[in-house]
Protein backbone atom coordinates (compact mmCIF):
# COMPACT_ATOMS: atom_id res chain seq x y z
CA UNK A 1 0.00 0.00 0.00
CA UNK A 2 1.19 3.26 -1.16
CA UNK A 3 1.46 5.37 2.16
CA UNK A 4 1.70 8.93 0.32
CA UNK A 5 -1.71 9.48 -1.58
CA UNK A 6 -3.12 12.49 -0.30
CA UNK A 7 -2.31 14.96 2.61
CA UNK A 8 -1.47 14.27 5.84
CA UNK A 9 -3.06 17.60 7.35
CA UNK A 10 -1.48 17.01 10.88
CA UNK A 11 1.96 17.39 9.69
CA UNK A 12 3.01 21.22 8.94
CA UNK A 13 2.19 24.20 9.51
CA UNK A 14 -1.54 24.93 10.54
CA UNK A 15 -2.03 28.46 8.97
CA UNK A 16 -0.75 26.98 5.43
CA UNK A 17 -2.46 23.79 5.86
CA UNK A 18 -5.69 25.71 6.21
CA UNK A 19 -4.91 28.07 3.53
CA UNK A 20 -4.03 25.58 1.16
CA UNK A 21 -6.88 23.06 1.84
CA UNK A 22 -9.45 26.09 1.94
CA UNK A 23 -8.35 28.40 -0.92
CA UNK A 24 -9.63 25.44 -3.88
CA UNK A 25 -13.11 24.90 -2.20
CA UNK A 26 -13.44 29.18 -1.74
CA UNK A 27 -12.32 29.46 -5.39
CA UNK A 28 -15.08 26.66 -6.78
CA UNK A 29 -18.01 27.98 -4.52
CA UNK A 30 -17.27 31.29 -6.08
CA UNK A 31 -17.35 29.69 -10.01
CA UNK A 32 -20.23 27.93 -8.99
CA UNK A 33 -22.02 31.18 -7.57
CA UNK A 34 -21.30 33.42 -9.85
CA UNK A 35 -22.64 30.52 -12.76
CA UNK A 36 -25.97 30.63 -10.93
CA UNK A 37 -25.87 34.38 -11.65
CA UNK A 38 -25.21 33.87 -14.79
CA UNK A 39 -27.78 31.21 -15.27
CA UNK A 40 -30.23 33.18 -13.97
CA UNK A 41 -29.70 36.01 -16.31
CA UNK A 42 -30.06 33.81 -19.14
CA UNK A 43 -32.95 32.50 -18.34
CA UNK A 44 -34.21 36.06 -17.33
CA UNK A 45 -33.17 37.82 -20.96
CA UNK A 46 -34.14 35.13 -23.51
CA UNK A 47 -36.97 33.83 -21.80
CA UNK A 48 -39.08 35.83 -19.61
CA UNK A 49 -40.71 35.96 -16.77
CA UNK A 50 -42.36 32.69 -16.50
CA UNK A 51 -38.94 30.94 -17.44
CA UNK A 52 -37.95 32.58 -14.56
CA UNK A 53 -41.08 31.85 -12.37
CA UNK A 54 -40.94 28.31 -13.57
CA UNK A 55 -37.20 28.36 -12.40
CA UNK A 56 -38.22 29.45 -8.67
CA UNK A 57 -41.17 27.16 -7.98
CA UNK A 58 -38.83 24.31 -8.51
CA UNK A 59 -35.69 25.48 -6.72
CA UNK A 60 -37.08 24.25 -3.27
CA UNK A 61 -36.90 20.87 -4.68
CA UNK A 62 -33.17 21.27 -5.70
CA UNK A 63 -32.60 22.63 -2.62
CA UNK A 64 -33.23 19.59 -0.94
CA UNK A 65 -31.87 16.70 -3.52
CA UNK A 66 -28.37 19.49 -2.70
CA UNK A 67 -28.56 18.98 1.28
CA UNK A 68 -29.67 15.17 1.31
CA UNK A 69 -26.53 14.81 -1.33
CA UNK A 70 -24.31 16.98 0.78
CA UNK A 71 -24.97 15.60 3.99
CA UNK A 72 -24.79 12.06 3.83
CA UNK A 73 -21.57 12.47 1.74
CA UNK A 74 -19.94 15.13 4.44
CA UNK A 75 -20.74 11.64 6.84
CA UNK A 76 -17.89 10.04 4.44
CA UNK A 77 -15.44 12.44 4.36
CA UNK A 78 -15.44 13.23 8.37
CA UNK A 79 -14.86 9.39 8.61
CA UNK A 80 -12.42 9.29 5.67
CA UNK A 81 -10.37 11.86 7.03
CA UNK A 82 -10.29 10.34 10.69
CA UNK A 83 -9.14 6.98 9.32
CA UNK A 84 -7.09 8.52 7.14
CA UNK A 85 -5.55 10.20 10.35
CA UNK A 86 -4.91 7.05 11.96
CA UNK A 87 -3.44 5.56 8.64
CA UNK A 88 -6.09 2.76 8.65
CA UNK A 89 -6.54 2.24 4.96
CA UNK A 90 -7.97 -0.78 5.54
CA UNK A 91 -11.42 0.99 7.32
CA UNK A 92 -11.12 3.58 4.83
CA UNK A 93 -11.80 1.58 2.31
CA UNK A 94 -14.78 -0.54 3.71
CA UNK A 95 -16.34 2.78 4.57
CA UNK A 96 -15.87 4.03 0.76
CA UNK A 97 -17.68 0.63 -0.30
CA UNK A 98 -20.53 0.99 2.09
CA UNK A 99 -21.02 4.74 0.86
CA UNK A 100 -20.97 3.88 -2.69
CA UNK A 101 -23.84 1.01 -2.09
CA UNK A 102 -25.68 3.20 0.20
CA UNK A 103 -25.26 6.53 -2.57
CA UNK A 104 -27.06 3.75 -4.79
CA UNK A 105 -29.74 3.24 -2.97
CA UNK A 106 -30.56 7.02 -2.06
CA UNK A 107 -30.41 7.84 -5.92
CA UNK A 108 -32.39 5.31 -6.73
CA UNK A 109 -35.13 6.13 -3.99
CA UNK A 110 -35.26 10.00 -4.76
CA UNK A 111 -35.27 9.81 -8.72
CA UNK A 112 -37.90 7.08 -9.17
CA UNK A 113 -39.83 9.14 -6.21
CA UNK A 114 -39.28 12.38 -7.48
CA UNK A 115 -40.11 11.47 -11.18
CA UNK A 116 -43.52 9.70 -9.97
CA UNK A 117 -44.85 12.62 -7.82
CA UNK A 118 -42.84 15.76 -9.46
CA UNK A 119 -46.46 16.80 -10.45
CA UNK A 120 -47.78 16.69 -7.10
CA UNK A 121 -44.71 18.56 -5.04
CA UNK A 122 -44.99 21.47 -7.89
CA UNK A 123 -48.98 21.14 -6.97
CA UNK A 124 -48.16 21.35 -3.20
CA UNK A 125 -45.52 24.00 -3.98
CA UNK A 126 -48.57 26.10 -5.15
CA UNK A 127 -47.05 26.51 -8.67
CA UNK A 128 -49.43 28.68 -10.98
CA UNK A 129 -51.35 26.89 -13.47
CA UNK A 130 -49.36 29.06 -16.40
CA UNK A 131 -46.16 27.61 -15.39
CA UNK A 132 -46.97 24.27 -14.06
CA UNK A 133 -46.02 22.36 -17.00
CA UNK A 134 -42.69 24.39 -17.81
CA UNK A 135 -42.09 23.91 -14.36
CA UNK A 136 -42.77 20.37 -14.75
CA UNK A 137 -40.19 19.23 -17.67
CA UNK A 138 -37.56 21.72 -16.18
CA UNK A 139 -38.35 19.47 -12.60
CA UNK A 140 -38.09 16.22 -13.99
CA UNK A 141 -34.72 16.76 -16.33
CA UNK A 142 -32.95 18.28 -13.00
CA UNK A 143 -34.30 14.98 -11.11
CA UNK A 144 -32.74 12.81 -13.66
CA UNK A 145 -29.51 14.35 -13.02
CA UNK A 146 -29.69 13.68 -9.33
CA UNK A 147 -27.39 10.91 -10.01
CA UNK A 148 -24.31 12.88 -10.91
CA UNK A 149 -25.17 15.63 -8.76
CA UNK A 150 -24.87 13.12 -5.53
CA UNK A 151 -21.58 10.77 -7.36
CA UNK A 152 -19.91 14.18 -7.54
CA UNK A 153 -20.71 14.60 -3.82
CA UNK A 154 -19.49 11.32 -3.10
CA UNK A 155 -16.17 11.45 -4.93
CA UNK A 156 -15.55 14.79 -3.85
CA UNK A 157 -16.17 14.47 -0.27
CA UNK A 158 -13.69 11.09 -0.46
CA UNK A 159 -11.10 13.62 -1.90
CA UNK A 160 -11.10 15.96 0.27
CA UNK A 161 -11.34 13.20 3.13
CA UNK A 162 -7.85 12.50 2.39
CA UNK A 163 -6.78 16.50 2.04
CA UNK A 164 -7.45 17.07 -1.83
CA UNK A 165 -8.82 19.82 -2.82
CA UNK A 166 -7.69 20.74 -5.86
CA UNK A 167 -8.93 17.82 -8.01
CA UNK A 168 -12.23 18.69 -7.08
CA UNK A 169 -11.72 22.07 -7.89
CA UNK A 170 -10.75 21.40 -11.16
CA UNK A 171 -13.58 19.49 -11.66
CA UNK A 172 -15.82 22.64 -10.95
CA UNK A 173 -13.75 24.60 -13.06
CA UNK A 174 -14.50 22.48 -15.96
CA UNK A 175 -18.05 21.58 -15.24
CA UNK A 176 -18.88 25.38 -14.96
CA UNK A 177 -17.05 26.02 -18.41
CA UNK A 178 -18.72 23.41 -20.26
CA UNK A 179 -22.30 24.67 -18.44
CA UNK A 180 -21.79 28.12 -19.13
CA UNK A 181 -21.28 27.53 -22.59
CA UNK A 182 -24.39 24.97 -23.27
CA UNK A 183 -26.79 27.25 -21.68
CA UNK A 184 -26.90 29.65 -24.53
CA UNK A 185 -27.20 27.50 -27.20
CA UNK A 186 -29.69 24.78 -26.22
CA UNK A 187 -31.90 27.42 -24.92
CA UNK A 188 -32.22 29.53 -28.00
CA UNK A 189 -30.93 26.46 -30.42
CA UNK A 190 -27.89 27.94 -31.68
CA UNK A 191 -26.16 26.20 -35.04
CA UNK A 192 -26.47 22.26 -35.07
CA UNK A 193 -28.11 22.68 -31.43
CA UNK A 194 -31.71 22.15 -30.88
CA UNK A 195 -34.01 24.87 -29.55
CA UNK A 196 -35.20 23.87 -25.94
CA UNK A 197 -36.39 27.05 -24.24
CA UNK A 198 -36.16 26.94 -20.93
CA UNK A 199 -35.44 22.42 -20.72
CA UNK A 200 -32.24 23.64 -22.43
CA UNK A 201 -30.80 25.53 -19.30
CA UNK A 202 -31.82 22.10 -17.62
CA UNK A 203 -30.02 19.63 -20.55
CA UNK A 204 -27.16 22.19 -20.21
CA UNK A 205 -26.43 21.36 -16.28
CA UNK A 206 -27.28 17.73 -17.06
CA UNK A 207 -24.44 17.49 -19.78
CA UNK A 208 -22.31 19.19 -17.74
CA UNK A 209 -22.69 16.95 -14.58
CA UNK A 210 -22.61 13.73 -16.89
CA UNK A 211 -19.23 14.83 -18.44
CA UNK A 212 -17.37 15.94 -15.18
CA UNK A 213 -18.44 13.09 -13.06
CA UNK A 214 -17.81 10.39 -15.49
CA UNK A 215 -14.60 12.06 -16.36
CA UNK A 216 -13.82 12.87 -13.05
CA UNK A 217 -14.37 9.68 -11.91
CA UNK A 218 -12.47 7.65 -14.75
CA UNK A 219 -9.43 10.21 -13.18
CA UNK A 220 -9.78 9.34 -9.86
CA UNK A 221 -10.06 5.27 -10.81
CA UNK A 222 -6.29 6.21 -13.20
CA UNK A 223 -4.74 8.39 -10.21
CA UNK A 224 -5.89 6.55 -7.31
CA UNK A 225 -5.28 3.21 -8.74
CA UNK A 226 -5.13 0.32 -6.28
CA UNK A 227 -5.84 2.86 -3.95
CA UNK A 228 -8.67 2.68 -0.52
CA UNK A 229 -10.34 5.82 -1.86
CA UNK A 230 -11.76 4.16 -5.40
CA UNK A 231 -14.60 1.25 -4.95
CA UNK A 232 -13.83 -1.96 -4.63
CA UNK A 233 -17.29 -3.52 -4.07
CA UNK A 234 -20.69 -2.31 -3.57
CA UNK A 235 -21.16 -3.67 0.11
CA UNK A 236 -23.59 -3.07 3.19
CA UNK A 237 -22.23 -3.15 6.53
CA UNK A 238 -24.46 -2.18 9.51
CA UNK A 239 -21.67 -0.63 11.68
CA UNK A 240 -20.71 1.65 8.88
CA UNK A 241 -23.37 2.61 7.53
CA UNK A 242 -25.19 3.41 10.94
CA UNK A 243 -22.04 6.05 11.19
CA UNK A 244 -22.13 7.53 7.61
CA UNK A 245 -26.32 7.73 8.99
CA UNK A 246 -25.57 9.60 12.38
CA UNK A 247 -22.87 11.91 11.22
CA UNK A 248 -24.97 12.51 8.03
CA UNK A 249 -28.66 12.79 8.74
CA UNK A 250 -28.24 15.45 11.52
CA UNK A 251 -25.85 17.39 8.58
CA UNK A 252 -29.09 16.76 6.15
CA UNK A 253 -31.85 18.42 9.30
CA UNK A 254 -29.46 21.21 9.14
CA UNK A 255 -29.55 22.51 5.83
CA UNK A 256 -33.39 21.56 5.58
CA UNK A 257 -33.84 23.70 8.66
CA UNK A 258 -31.79 26.70 6.77
CA UNK A 259 -34.10 26.32 3.43
CA UNK A 260 -37.44 26.18 5.91
CA UNK A 261 -36.25 29.33 7.89
CA UNK A 262 -35.61 30.90 5.16
CA UNK A 263 -39.10 30.22 3.73
CA UNK A 264 -40.64 31.65 6.90
CA UNK A 265 -38.37 34.65 6.90
CA UNK A 266 -39.51 35.50 2.99
CA UNK A 267 -43.10 35.29 4.45
CA UNK A 268 -41.99 38.02 6.93
CA UNK A 269 -40.50 39.90 4.09
CA UNK A 270 -43.54 40.00 1.74
CA UNK A 271 -45.64 41.60 4.04
CA UNK A 272 -43.83 44.74 2.93
CA UNK A 273 -44.74 44.52 -0.61
CA UNK A 274 -42.67 43.82 -4.04
CA UNK A 275 -39.60 46.12 -3.31
CA UNK A 276 -38.83 44.41 -0.27
CA UNK A 277 -38.49 41.00 -1.53
CA UNK A 278 -36.52 42.40 -4.00
CA UNK A 279 -34.20 43.63 -1.74
CA UNK A 280 -34.35 40.88 -0.17
CA UNK A 281 -33.51 38.62 -2.97
CA UNK A 282 -30.64 40.69 -3.93
CA UNK A 283 -29.38 40.81 -0.11
CA UNK A 284 -29.85 37.06 0.48
CA UNK A 285 -27.43 36.58 -2.56
CA UNK A 286 -24.90 38.74 -1.12
CA UNK A 287 -25.25 36.70 2.39
CA UNK A 288 -24.19 33.67 0.49
CA UNK A 289 -21.09 35.47 -1.02
CA UNK A 290 -20.23 36.93 2.02
CA UNK A 291 -19.97 33.14 4.13
CA UNK A 292 -18.15 31.50 1.12
CA UNK A 293 -14.66 32.39 2.76
CA UNK A 294 -15.60 31.24 6.12
CA UNK A 295 -17.42 28.25 5.12
CA UNK A 296 -14.10 27.30 3.00
CA UNK A 297 -12.13 27.75 6.21
CA UNK A 298 -15.21 25.64 8.21
CA UNK A 299 -14.77 22.52 6.06
CA UNK A 300 -10.93 23.14 6.09
CA UNK A 301 -11.20 22.89 9.64
CA UNK A 302 -13.21 20.03 10.05
CA UNK A 303 -11.00 18.21 8.04
CA UNK A 304 -7.88 18.90 9.66
CA UNK A 305 -9.64 18.58 12.99
CA UNK A 306 -11.11 14.86 11.71
CA UNK A 307 -7.60 14.35 10.52
CA UNK A 308 -5.86 14.79 14.04
CA UNK A 309 -8.31 13.22 15.95
CA UNK A 310 -8.16 10.23 13.80
CA UNK A 311 -4.27 9.95 14.35
CA UNK A 312 -4.43 10.56 17.89
CA UNK A 313 -3.21 14.39 18.26
CA UNK A 314 -6.14 16.39 19.50
CA UNK A 315 -3.74 18.65 21.53
CA UNK A 316 -3.59 20.17 17.95
CA UNK A 317 -7.25 21.37 17.64
CA UNK A 318 -6.21 24.22 19.50
CA UNK A 319 -4.06 25.80 17.23
CA UNK A 320 -6.66 24.93 14.79
CA UNK A 321 -9.33 27.18 16.29
CA UNK A 322 -6.86 29.88 16.96
CA UNK A 323 -5.62 29.68 13.21
CA UNK A 324 -8.90 29.60 11.48
CA UNK A 325 -9.86 32.64 13.93
CA UNK A 326 -7.11 34.37 12.65
CA UNK A 327 -6.81 33.53 8.80
CA UNK A 328 -11.05 34.67 8.82
CA UNK A 329 -10.74 37.87 10.07
CA UNK A 330 -9.01 40.08 7.59
CA UNK A 331 -11.14 38.47 4.78
CA UNK A 332 -14.66 38.84 6.49
CA UNK A 333 -13.73 41.89 8.26
CA UNK A 334 -13.15 43.38 5.14
CA UNK A 335 -16.60 42.25 3.94
CA UNK A 336 -18.25 43.00 6.18
CA UNK A 337 -17.22 46.70 6.41
CA UNK A 338 -17.59 47.27 2.69
CA UNK A 339 -21.39 45.95 2.71
CA UNK A 340 -21.72 48.51 5.71
CA UNK A 341 -19.77 51.63 4.41
CA UNK A 342 -20.91 51.58 0.75
CA UNK A 343 -24.78 49.46 0.84
CA UNK A 344 -25.75 51.54 -1.77
CA UNK A 345 -22.91 51.05 -4.10
CA UNK A 346 -23.43 46.79 -4.33
CA UNK A 347 -26.98 47.20 -4.32
CA UNK A 348 -26.61 49.43 -7.72
CA UNK A 349 -24.85 46.23 -9.24
CA UNK A 350 -28.13 44.37 -9.05
CA UNK A 351 -30.66 47.32 -9.76
CA UNK A 352 -31.17 50.60 -10.67
CA UNK A 353 -34.73 50.88 -8.92
CA UNK A 354 -34.21 53.59 -6.02
CA UNK A 355 -36.78 52.10 -3.55
CA UNK A 356 -35.29 48.60 -3.80
CA UNK A 357 -31.87 49.98 -3.28
CA UNK A 358 -32.95 52.12 -0.24
CA UNK A 359 -34.59 49.04 1.05
CA UNK A 360 -31.19 46.66 0.62
CA UNK A 361 -29.21 49.64 2.38
CA UNK A 362 -31.36 49.31 5.42
CA UNK A 363 -30.37 45.88 5.57
CA UNK A 364 -26.70 45.68 5.20
CA UNK A 365 -26.09 48.43 7.74
CA UNK A 366 -28.14 46.02 9.98
CA UNK A 367 -27.30 42.46 8.98
CA UNK A 368 -23.38 43.63 7.98
CA UNK A 369 -22.50 43.85 12.08
CA UNK A 370 -23.81 39.92 11.96
CA UNK A 371 -21.54 39.13 9.15
CA UNK A 372 -18.37 39.77 12.10
CA UNK A 373 -19.93 36.66 13.82
CA UNK A 374 -18.85 34.46 11.15
CA UNK A 375 -15.37 35.15 11.57
CA UNK A 376 -15.98 32.77 15.16
CA UNK A 377 -18.59 30.89 14.89
CA UNK A 378 -17.57 28.79 11.15
CA UNK A 379 -14.08 27.77 12.99
CA UNK A 380 -16.11 26.47 15.81
CA UNK A 381 -18.71 24.92 14.07
CA UNK A 382 -16.26 22.90 11.86
CA UNK A 383 -14.32 21.36 14.82
CA UNK A 384 -17.44 20.49 16.28
CA UNK A 385 -18.53 19.00 12.15
CA UNK A 386 -14.80 17.14 12.47
CA UNK A 387 -14.91 15.45 15.64
CA UNK A 388 -18.48 14.08 14.10
CA UNK A 389 -20.92 15.58 16.16
CA UNK A 390 -22.95 17.04 13.24
CA UNK A 391 -26.17 16.74 15.65
CA UNK A 392 -24.76 19.53 18.01
CA UNK A 393 -24.23 21.86 14.63
CA UNK A 394 -27.82 20.80 13.92
CA UNK A 395 -29.56 21.78 17.30
CA UNK A 396 -27.60 25.09 17.24
CA UNK A 397 -29.18 25.87 14.02
CA UNK A 398 -32.55 24.75 15.19
CA UNK A 399 -32.20 26.69 18.34
CA UNK A 400 -30.85 30.33 16.66
CA UNK A 401 -32.87 29.74 13.64
CA UNK A 402 -36.71 28.15 15.08
CA UNK A 403 -36.72 29.31 18.28
CA UNK A 404 -34.35 32.55 18.38
CA UNK A 405 -35.04 34.33 14.95
CA UNK A 406 -38.45 33.61 13.77
CA UNK A 407 -40.31 34.32 16.99
CA UNK A 408 -38.53 37.52 17.46
CA UNK A 409 -39.25 38.46 13.77
CA UNK A 410 -42.70 38.09 14.73
CA UNK A 411 -42.67 40.22 17.42
CA UNK A 412 -40.22 43.08 16.11
CA UNK A 413 -42.40 43.40 12.61
CA UNK A 414 -45.46 44.47 14.79
CA UNK A 415 -42.89 47.16 16.20
CA UNK A 416 -41.82 50.55 15.18
CA UNK A 417 -39.16 48.96 13.19
CA UNK A 418 -41.57 47.08 10.81
CA UNK A 419 -39.30 45.90 8.03
CA UNK A 420 -36.19 46.90 9.73
CA UNK A 421 -37.54 44.45 12.78
CA UNK A 422 -36.36 41.07 9.77
CA UNK A 423 -32.91 42.46 9.50
CA UNK A 424 -32.31 43.11 13.16
CA UNK A 425 -33.35 39.56 14.32
CA UNK A 426 -30.96 38.61 11.84
CA UNK A 427 -28.10 39.52 14.34
CA UNK A 428 -29.79 38.38 17.64
CA UNK A 429 -30.01 34.85 15.89
CA UNK A 430 -26.34 35.04 14.52
CA UNK A 431 -25.30 35.88 18.01
CA UNK A 432 -26.81 33.69 19.51
CA UNK A 433 -25.24 30.69 17.25
CA UNK A 434 -21.57 32.12 17.49
CA UNK A 435 -22.58 31.93 21.42
CA UNK A 436 -24.00 28.45 21.99
CA UNK A 437 -21.01 27.17 19.29
CA UNK A 438 -18.38 28.76 21.44
CA UNK A 439 -19.67 26.81 24.70
CA UNK A 440 -19.76 23.78 22.98
CA UNK A 441 -16.44 23.68 21.91
CA UNK A 442 -14.96 24.80 25.00
CA UNK A 443 -16.85 22.55 27.07
CA UNK A 444 -14.46 20.15 24.92
CA UNK A 445 -16.98 17.49 24.82
CA UNK A 446 -16.46 17.53 21.12
CA UNK A 447 -12.80 15.87 21.79
CA UNK A 448 -14.11 12.07 21.47
CA UNK A 449 -13.67 11.23 17.99
CA UNK A 450 -16.48 8.64 16.40
CA UNK A 451 -14.42 6.43 15.40
CA UNK A 452 -11.27 7.05 18.14
CA UNK A 453 -10.87 3.53 19.40
CA UNK A 454 -11.23 1.22 16.14
CA UNK A 455 -9.73 -1.88 15.41
CA UNK A 456 -9.82 -4.66 12.04
CA UNK A 457 -10.72 -7.67 13.17
CA UNK A 458 -11.58 -10.47 10.61
CA UNK A 459 -11.97 -7.97 8.22
CA UNK A 460 -14.88 -5.87 9.87
CA UNK A 461 -14.65 -2.63 11.46
CA UNK A 462 -15.41 -2.32 15.21
CA UNK A 463 -16.37 0.99 16.19
CA UNK A 464 -17.16 1.98 19.73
Amino acid sequence: MNNKFGKDLTEGSIPRNLIKFALPILVGNILTTGYSIINAVWVGKLLGGNAVGAVAVSFPVFLAMMALASGTTMATSILVSQHYGAKDYNAIQKIVNVSWFLGGLVVIMVTVLGLIFSDSILGLLGTPTEILSLASSYLKISLAGFVFMYLSFLIVSILRGIGDTMTPMAFIVISTGINAALDPLLIMGIGPFPHLGLNGAAVASLSASIFTTVGGLAYVLRKYKGLPINPTAFVFDKTIAMSILKIGLPSFAQQMILSFSYAFITSFVNMFGADAIAAFGIASRIDSIVAMPAMAIMIGAATLTAQSLGAGKPEKIKSIFRWGIVVNIPVTLLISLTCIMVPEAIMRIFVNNAAVIEIGVGYFRIVGFAYLFFIVTYVSNGIINGSGKTIITMLISFTSLCIMRIPITMILVKTSLGLKGVWTAAIFSTALTTTISLLYYFSGRWNKSVIKEKEIVNGELITD
